[in-house]
Order: C-alpha cells, then sequence, then structure tokens
C-alpha cells in the first residue's frame, strides 16, 4: 500500500491532469459501487458491473480533466486561501459552473446507457426544475 501512495504521490507531482482523471474515475467507480451495494441493495449477483465501467469512464474522461481544469481557472479569477474567498469560489462554483456542468454529465450518462437525444433531453427538463427551484430559493439574484 505504501508503494502505491508513493507512486500515485510521483504521478501527481509530474503528471497532474492524469492524476486528476485517475483519481476522478476511481471514485466514481467507488462510488456506483457504494450506490449498488449499500443503497439498492443488489448484492453481488445483481451488481452491474458496466453501469460501474461507464461511471468510471464518465470520471475518467470528463469529471476529472473538467473540474480540475475548473478549479485552476477559478482559482486564478479568485486567488487567497480566506474564508471570505473560499465563500466566493463555492457561490461561483455552484451558482455559475454546477447548472452546467451537471447538463453536460447527465448528457453524457444518458448517451452512455443509450437514452436519444430527445430521451436525454426530457430526463434533463424533469431534473431541472427542481435545481432551478433551489436556485432561485437559496441564491440571491446578484449571484445567479
Amino acid at each position: 500500500m505504501a508503494a502505491l501512495c508513493r507512486g500515485y504521490g510521483r504521478l501527481l507531482a509530474r503528471r497532474p491532469r492524469a492524476a486528476q482523471a485517475l483519481t476522478a474515475g476511481a471514485l466514481m467507480g467507488a462510488g456506483d459501487v457504494i450506490a449498488q451495494q449499500l443503497v439498492e441493495r443488489k448484492g453481488l449477483r445483481g451488481h452491474q458491473g458496466r453501469r460501474t465501467v461507464k461511471m468510471m469512464a464518465i470520471g475518467f474522461c470528463f469529471v476529472g480533466p473538467v473540474l480540475g481544469s475548473w478549479y485552476k481557472v477559478l482559482d486564478r479569477l479568485i486567488p487567497g486561501a480566506t474564508k471570505a474567498v473560499a465563500v466566493k469560489k463555492m457561490v461561483l462554483d455552484q451558482g455559475g459552473f454546477a447548472p452546467c456542468f451537471l447538463g453536460c454529465f447527465l448528457a453524457i450518462a444518458g448517451a452512455m446507457n443509450g437514452l436519444s437525444v430527445q430521451e436525454n433531453w426530457s430526463k434533463i427538463q424533469q431534473i431541472w426544475p427542481p435545481v432551478q427551484i433551489a436556485n432561485f430559493y437559496f441564491v440571491p439574484l446578484n449571484h445567479r
């Protein structure tokens, strides 16, 4: 285990984007396993391995690279590490970036699960109103 951690540390130092993609893929795969086993209680025989692999692929190819790049941009837009800076970053992230990211994520996940463009759009429209309700309720107008 120690050798694995040292290897990952070297990868992170030499190729941070690859490490971010690897981390995101691994976390998304682990999250799907947890969802299937602990939340959905599918058991080992009912586990959908292809679903887990799809989630890992989305993490490797989309989530890791996009979030890694976004956090660099966010740090350039709002430099610093104070509490006020952290709140500003959170507001910009949740109010501006997250809705766009979520829409793209849902579209990619839908496409990977065989949904047509129309089916995917219909599913996003079902999810979007609750997201917008939260946006209108919690986020002040000047931060939307």
